[in-house]
Order: C-alpha cells, then sequence, then structure tokens
C-alpha cells in the first residue's frame, strides 16, 4: 500500500472514531430511557436491581403489617363502590398509620421514606380498592407533591403538617374544558391586582379528584409575563373559603373509583395571596410535568397491586372450578391466560421499583421512565382484569364478585394523568431529540471525506448498524447471558431504526404518529426486558425460590421471550405495514361523519 493510501486510511479511522465518540458524547449523562434511543444501556441505572435501603426496611415491614390490618377491618371496596364515598373513618385510620406522609419530611410530621418504600405501599392498597389508592395517590403523589418540591421553607411549616396528619385534604387542579393531557393549554387566568399584594384566579376546572373535599389546592393557571405580551402558567396554593370559589359539581357520576370524588370547579375573582405562589412564577408547567411524574410512579405501583389480586382471583378460580370434567386450570388456553398474567405482574413489580429508584437516587432525568411505567403498567393491568374476567366467565359479570367492578376501575388508568396515546408520541419525541440532534451534527461532519459512507448512512443500509456497537448488558448470572446479549442487540437495531425514521421523515417525524407509536412501543419493551433481567438477575444471586428462578418457563423468562418478539414485530413493522390504507379508511369514515360505509 502506497504511503498517500495509508495516510488516507489512518485519517479514515481517526475521522470514524471522532464520528462514533460524537455519536456517544454525554450518553452516560442522560437516563436508561433516553440511552435506549442512543444505543447505549446505562446499566448502573437498572442494575443491580434496586432494593430498599436495610435501615428502613423494618420500619417498612412494620407499616405495612399494620396497614394490612387495619384495611382487613375495616376497608369494603364493594361498599365504597355502592356507596360511592371512601368513608372518614377510613381516611381517619390512613392518616393515622402515617400513609399521607410517608415520603414527606419528618420534621414536618411526615416518615421520610423512599419513594420505592411509599410504592409498596401504595402497591398493598391497589390490590385491595382503585378508589381508595387513587384517593392516597392525589392526597400524597400530587395534590401535596407541588408544596414539597417547590415550596417555600415557610409555605412546607405552614401547609404541609394539617396534610400530613391528615386533618386537611389536597387536591391537584390542573384539567379543564381545554386542558387535559394537553397541560400547556390551561385557560384559567390569574391577574395580579394594583397593588400586587395578590391575583386574582377566575376560570374552571373539572374532574378534580377530592375538589369539593380538599382543603388545599394546587391550581394551574396562566399569569402575565412582565414587559411581554404572553402569558405562562404559574402554580397557586387555593383554598375553599377564599372568595370566589365555587364548587360546580361536587360528585360527578362516572363509571369507576366512584369512590373518589371528582368535582367541577370555578372561580370567579377569586383573590389569592402573592405568598401562595409555589415554585417560580410563569414555571407552573414545569411544576405541573414534575408532579406527574410522581403520581404515574405511584400509578404503577397501584396497577402492580392490583395486577396481583386479578391473578389470585383467576388462579384460584381456575383450581377450583370444573368443566368437562376437570379443573379449569388443566386446560391450555387457561394456562396461557394465567402465564401472561404472571409474566405481567412480574414486569410491572420490576418497572416499578427500578422508576421509583430513580427518585431515590436523586436522579433529575426520570420523564421518559415514568411515562413508560404508565402507559406499561395501565395497559398490562387492563390485560390483566380482562384475562382474569374471561376465567371467571359469566360469574364475573355480577356485583357478587370484585372483577366487575375492578373492571370498571381500571379503564380510567388508561386515561388519568396523561392519556396513554399522547404520552406514547411523548416517548418517540422526547426519546429521539437525542439521536435527532446529534445525528445532524455527524452528517454536517460526513460533508466531503466519506461521500460514500454518508451515502450508505441515508440510505439506511446495514453499514449504519456497524457504526453502533450493541451495548453490553452486564448480568451476573451465566444463564442469562444469551437473554443479555439478545437484549443489547435488540437495543443496537432500535438505535438503527430510530436514525432511519429521522433520516426519512425529518421535521416530519413530529407529524408520523403511526411511526412514534411504533418507536415508543418497541422502547417500553427494551425497557421492561431491562427491568425484568435485572429482577431476575438479581433473584438468581440471592438463590430465589425456583418458582421465580430455576424454572425454564418462568414467569420473568416468559416474559422477556416475548417483549423480545414484540419488539421486533414493532420494529419490523417501520418498513411493512398498512398506515396508508389505515389513514384512507379513517378519512373515508370521518368525510361521512361516521355513517356505515
Amino acid at each position: 500500500m502506497s504511503e498517500t493510501k495509508i495516510q488516507t486510511e489512518v485519517e479514515r479511522q481517526k475521522q470514524m472514531r471522532a464520528a462514533e465518540e460524537l455519536l456517544f458524547a454525554g450518553s452516560q449523562k442522560l437516563g436508561l430511557a433516553k440511552g435506549l434511543f442512543l444505543g447505549r444501556f446505562v446499566a448502573d441505572w437498572v442494575m443491580p436491581y434496586p432494593t430498599v435501603r436495610p435501615e428502613e426496611q423494618a420500619e417498612l415491614n412494620d407499616s405495612l403489617a399494620r396497614l394490612r390490618a387495619f384495611l382487613d377491618r375495616n376497608l369494603d371496596p364493594g361498599a365504597i363502590d355502592r356507596q360511592a364515598d371512601i368513608p372518614r373513618e377510613v381516611i381517619d385510620g390512613l392518616a393515622r398509620l402515617g400513609v399521607f406522609g410517608m415520603t414527606a419530611p419528618r420534621d414536618v410530621g411526615g416518615r421520610g421514606l423512599s419513594q420505592m418504600a411509599y410504592c409498596r405501599v401504595m402497591e398493598e392498597i391497589g390490590s385491595r380498592c382503585a378508589s381508595t389508592s387513587i384517593f392516597v395517590n392525589v392526597q400524597h403523589s400530587i395534590g401535596m407533591r407541588a408544596l414539597l418540591l417547590f415550596g417555600t421553607p415557610e409555605q412546607k411549616r405552614r401547609w404541609l403538617p394539617p396534610l400530613v396528619s391528615g386533618e386537611k385534604l389536597a387536591a391537584f387542579a390542573l384539567t379543564e374544558a381545554e386542558a387535559g393531557s394537553d397541560a400547556a393549554n390551561v385557560q384559567t387566568v390569574a391577574r395580579p391586582s394594583a397593588d400586587g399584594s395578590h391575583f386574582i384566579l377566575n376560570g374552571e376546572k373539572r374532574y378534580i379528584t377530592s375538589g369539593a373535599i380538599a382543603q388545599v389546592l394546587t391550581v394551574m393557571a396562566r399569569t402575565p409575563v412582565p414587559g411581554r405580551s404572553e402569558s405562562a402558567i404559574t402554580a397557586f396554593l387555593v383554598t375553599p373559603d377564599m372568595p370566589g370559589f365555587a364548587v360546580l359539581e361536587p360528585r360527578m357520576e362516572k363509571l369507576g373509583i366512584r369512590g373518589t370524588a371528582t368535582a367541577r370547579l370555578a372561580f370567579r375573582d377569586t383573590p389569592v395571596p402573592k405568598d401562595n405562589i409555589l415554585g417560580t412564577p410563569g414555571k407552573g408547567l414545569k411544576v405541573a410535568l414534575t408532579v406527574l411524574d410522581f403520581g404515574r410512579v405511584t400509578f404503577g405501583a397501584s396497577c402492580t397491586g392490583a395486577a396481583k389480586t386479578c391473578l389470585r382471583l383467576a388462579v384460584q378460580y381456575a383450581n377450583t372450578r370444573r368443566q368437562f370434567g376437570r379443573a379449569l386450570g388443566e386446560f391450555e388456553l387457561i394456562k396461557k391466560k394465567i402465564a401472561r398474567m404472571a409474566a405481567g405482574a412480574y414486569a410491572m413489580e420490576a418497572m416499578t421499583t427500578v422508576t421509583a429508584s430513580l427518585i431515590d437516587r436523586g436522579l433529575e432525568d426520570y420523564l421518559l421512565e415514568t411515562a413508560m411505567l404508565k402507559v406499561f403498567s395501565t395497559e398490562a393491568l387492563w390485560m390483566l382484569v380482562n384475562e382474569a374476567f374471561q376465567v371467571h366467565g359469566g360469574a364475573a359479570y355480577f356485583t357478587d364478585r370484585p372483577l366487575e367492578r375492578m373492571l370498571r376501575d381500571a379503564r380510567i388508568n388508561q386515561i388519568g394523568e396523561g392519556a396513554n396515546e399522547v404520552l406514547t408520541s411523548f416517548i418517540a419525541l422526547v426519546g429521539m431529540r437525542a439521536p435527532g440532534e446529534q445525528l445532524r451534527e455527524i452528517l454536517e461532519a460526513l460533508q466531503n471525506p466519506w461521500g460514500e459512507w454518508r451515502k450508505a448512512w441515508l440510505l439506511g443500509l446495514d453499514r449504519v448498524g456497524a457504526a453502533v456497537r450493541a451495548p453490553e448488558v452486564p448480568v451476573r448470572s451465566p444463564q442469562l447471558q444469551s437473554y443479555a446479549g439478545r437484549l443489547g442487540e435488540m437495543i443496537r437495531r432500535f438505535n438503527v431504526e430510530v436514525d432511519r425514521a429521522l433520516i426519512r421523515h425529518r421535521e416530519e417525524i413530529l407529524e408520523r404518529q403511526y411511526v412514534q407509536e411504533r418507536i415508543a412501543r418497541a422502547a417500553m419493551e427494551l425497557f421492561a426486558c431491562a427491568c425484568v433481567l435485572s429482577r431476575w438477575d438479581t433473584g438468581l444471586q440471592a438463590g430465589d425460590s425456583p418458582a421465580l428462578t430455576g424454572l425454564p418457563h418462568n414467569a420473568a423468562e416468559l416474559f422477556v421471550r416475548g417483549s423480545f418478539r414484540r419488539a421486533r414485530r414493532s420494529l419490523a413493522e417501520m418498513h411493512e405495514n398498512d398506515d396508508a390504507l389505515t389513514a384512507a379508511v379513517a378519512d373515508s369514515m370521518l368525510r361521512q361523519g361516521g355513517a356505515a360505509p
């Protein structure tokens, strides 16, 4: 080889290494979910599997024991559903047990426990009564969360103790006629008074859980931006004794979670002191979205509890109900349902634990993980409820069994705290931001020296994938090495498909929701697999029971194998799909006004 060719090859190798460094630059600072979009596996976010700190485990065990005893004696989910109300003695009992202040600091009367510990508590409540779990979630996870995270020391001293003790109840008032999943579209306004001492609040809120029974409400309203003609969202602490506060509907009748008091509220020239602003004026959207992150984590815990109840009920019925001379559990199609339910519940718990641990570690960026957990767990629970319902057959349809209530209760989960369709697009678009930016920089760097290489990239050939190494998934158990390798390869392939989608659609990716859905579905499966492998690996290392580890078809293995297939299917449909036909059929129906074709 001539000296000139050698120098050219050396320079080419240097440029390739520089491009690769650019591709991977800064990804270690990203979270687990965002790392997946870059073809990276940030292992220390998920492995080893997180556990509650030893110093709080004893306190958690005691809390759970007392909570279970209390719920056994006092909680009647059927009565709560029929009467559309959670009895005050149940609320007061939960308050005495410290449930409303599990993660609040001890200096305001809280327990000071971790988010993982709190999720264990919420799982227990969610396993029994969805209305009660949502009520508690609103009180602690979102109702007072903005105060915990953004309140001034004085605001915390004043407002938190009665909320933690249950003396006062909290609510989170975001949703309006034009603002639901579109949190930025709040229309309620708050204009400063002439002397600047307070704001005048005007607007309406609807679907506000505990809105009519709360004494402290976090209200999102639009305020003027000083010196500009626009407005921004600000968070306020509002109390019902303020003039102009009105409850238009105290308990809106609804399909499920009937025990929660879902209200419609109005503010008519309601004066709110300036001191009641939470956080920075005009930064209320950040407050709202951060609060919802916490709510979505405990959503996952509550859904996990309900999922385990569905599994238990299905197993009990399959073992005792006999048809055609055999127990239902002896039929393969029933076995399939039981196995799917076990695998789903296993994954839900693993994802909830990992996501909660991110908060406990003090990490600032976990918005994708919480969104993934919310979508995954709510859809998994819906599957589990339906499977348990089908195992029970006609018996589940009647009100003497809990499944008809659980079916009604579970439906709201895919809508509340961000509709799953909105979060699905959110997952894809937020996840693709970093790859999109890095891809732009790389393509600029490839203008001249790598004409052919750049062409290959743009054409989306397999050579593109070779530039991205399959990341290592560091499991400790030898029997999981093959699954870890497959996960690493799936992450690499996922990254290639993300890059291809960005190159193909460019700015139009913002409107390509069919593509967004496939990318988000694949990303959720990869995240779920990582959590399940971590839990499975730690269980093997600790010598857990064979039911969770040693069996060839245990729940973890069944989930991982199925998850790989679902992820591959989503990525394959990036290239072979019915998108155009789907849009054409929908457009035709929309033009006809819904008339049958």
